[in-house]
């Protein structure tokens, strides 16, 4: 599983180790088993990206400020936000700038990740994306 989707997993709520290796009965995109004929409900709903970090924050004794800084997103969900992890988070999504100039490929990165968020279904406020 890659570092988005662990990021996404994180936001979602969802179980990692459903998404990286579904067992039998679930499916491939990360949502519980469900019985014979029943729809997931999962994949009618809408995640509140904002909100839920938001919570997130709420619920944290440090100051992150998740909408701006790509290090204290992956912060603020517990995962690593090293130069190298931010590094394979870009080549992971296809950045093409410099990964030298760190603050260009965090700028980029945020924008990046929230834009791919809202692709994936989740509600992000329009000025994140």
């Amino acid at each position: 599983m890659g570092i988005f989707d662990t990021i996404k997993a994180a936001i979602w709520g969802t179980d990692t180790s459903i998404i990286s290796t579904p067992t039998a009965g679930a499916s491939a995109t990360g949502t519980a088993p469900t019985p014979a004929g029943a729809k997931p409900a999962a994949a009618a709903a809408v995640v509140d990206v904002a909100a839920n970090l938001d919570a997130l924050a709420k619920a944290s004794k440090e100051k992150f400020d998740w909408r701006k800084s790509i290090v204290d997103l992956m912060k603020l969900l517990k995962l690593d936000s090293s130069l190298a992890a931010r590094k394979e988070l870009a080549k992971e999504l296809g950045y093409t700038g410099s990964t030298s100039d760190s603050a260009a490929m965090n700028t980029w990165l945020h924008k990046q990740v929230m834009a791919k968020l809202a692709a994936n279904g989740g509600k992000v406020p329009d000025e994140l994306k």
